[in-house]
């Protein structure tokens, strides 16, 4: 497990960075290798809040927490992350992909919204790739709420296609899937 831990507005300290690792090595029974975990915590005042990301083998997890004591940030935070690996890591072991499904290579864009009125067209400020692995329309909802997003584009396991899942304003689950002809 590969841990980067950042400080923010406070000293780093060698005692408070092996404690979170320590912490964090319990969460490694959760999920398969390679895992990369980042570590941010801060100070803001009397608030000290530790925030992690965990990126492993197709599942990517986040959670945050503050206090008033850097350690109990730590302990709360890493409670959560493991509550949440366990609900996923119970939930998966139904939704077990299928031997011959293919993972698909997907590049997302973000356009500068001032260049859309210039004459010369859009301009790409942000492009990142990543990899989608074939899920279900259940593995796509957990998967948007574990990483705390509105909309997830993903590839629907039985028929490859590229799907939609979204958050709606009432609370509830919508779904973009393309027609069959």
């Amino acid at each position: 497990m590969q841990i980067t831990t950042t400080f923010r507005h406070m000293e780093p300290s060698e005692a408070l960075k092996s404690y979170a690792e320590e912490k964090l090595e319990r969460v490694k029974k959760y999920i398969d290798e390679p895992v990369v975990v980042q570590l941010f915590l801060t100070v803001e005042k009397i608030r000290h809040s530790a925030e992690v990301t965990i990126a492993a083998k197709g599942i990517t997890i986040k959670a945050a927490e503050e206090s008033n004591d850097m350690y109990a940030s730590v302990d709360a935070v890493v409670d959560k992350i493991e509550r949440q690996l366990r609900r996923f890591k119970e939930r998966i072991k139904a939704h077990k992909p299928t031997a011959d499904a293919r993972e698909r290579q997907v590049q997302k864009m973000i356009v500068e919204a001032a260049s859309l009125d210039e004459e010369t067209g859009p301009v790409v400020i942000k492009t990142k790739s990543f990899s989608m692995k074939p899920m279900s329309v259940e593995e796509a909802v957990m998967q948007m709420e574990l990483l705390h997003k509105d909309f997830l584009v993903y590839t629907e396991a039985e028929t490859e296609n590229i799907n939609v899942v979204y958050r709606r304003k009432d609370g509830n689950y919508g779904l973009i899937a393309p027609e069959r002809v």
